[in-house]
């Protein structure tokens, strides 16, 4: 078997940030036993080797090799630097720091990433540069974004309904997009020879955001709800797509 792993609310608690119960000895069980997995994480708030350390200053020994978030795969859908970047103070500093042109007057691009308050006016600007011919781009297309103990729309909710008003299409680079899931099948083969998604299970809290999209690959799915989803009850609609719902993920035998 051989295994994609969500980072928030699989691994990490959404609120303290801290390891759930077993996650960590179910990641030293698949170190153990040399069963291939990549952690695939929609981080946007912190640079790929920062939010990489945290992990591992965590108590969680994972190879640098089977780390993945949507910084990493940025430039292979991004391709303009005049950008207007929407999302959480931290994730803006990052586009920054990676040499974005944030403050260009008609962007090229629009790209969300998760932010809890979110107001009538950012949505306003983000209409408005997408019909002045703004391409629009999400980090991830999550179903729900949980913080401080609720939860709000998620990155994928918002460019729905962006796509809605004003009858544009988007493009995600993290979770579910398959050019994502496609560069996690590489860091698998990296490890050993997997032949198709087929031979694959991805482990998350967010059913919509990253199971759905895996189960369409061909992946066996196994939903957490240490997360975004708290019961059974909640992801009824997608029931079809998931092959397994567990409390957490130290219930799950590597």
């Amino acid at each position: 078997m051989n295994y994609l792993i969500d980072v928030q609310g699989t691994l990490i608690d959404d609120v303290d940030k801290l390891p759930i119960s077993g996650a960590i000895a179910f990641i030293d069980r698949l170190n153990a036993q040399k069963i291939p997995y990549v952690v695939v994480t929609n981080n946007t708030k912190i640079p790929s080797q920062e939010f990489y350390q945290f992990l591992c200053d965590l108590g969680f020994k994972i190879p640098k090799n089977n780390y993945l978030d949507p910084f990493m795969t940025l430039e292979k859908v991004l391709h303009v630097k005049d950008i207007q970047s929407f999302g959480a103070d931290e994730f803006v500093r990052v586009m920054d720091q990676l040499g974005y042109n944030q403050k260009a007057t008609k962007p090229e691009a629009i790209v969300i990433a998760s932010k809890k308050d979110f107001d009538s006016n950012d949505y306003a600007s983000m209409i408005e540069s997408i019909l002045n011919g703004a391409k629009l781009v999400g980090m991830h297309a999550t179903s729900i974004y949980a913080k401080d103990k609720r939860r709000y729309p998620g990155v994928g909710a918002i460019l729905e309904m962006l796509s809605y008003a004003t009858g544009a299409s988007y493009d995600v680079v993290g979770k579910p997009s398959e050019l994502f899931y496609n560069e996690a099948f590489r860091l698998l083969n990296s490890q050993t020879k997997v032949d198709s998604f087929n031979d694959v299970t991805m482990i998350s809290d967010d059913a919509i955001g990253d199971l759905v999209g895996a189960k369409k690959l061909g992946m066996d799915t196994i939903l957490v709800l240490s997360g975004k989803c708290k019961s059974k009850e909640e992801v009824l609609h997608v029931n079809s797509f998931l092959d397994g719902i567990v409390a957490h993920i130290g219930c799950i035998e590597g």
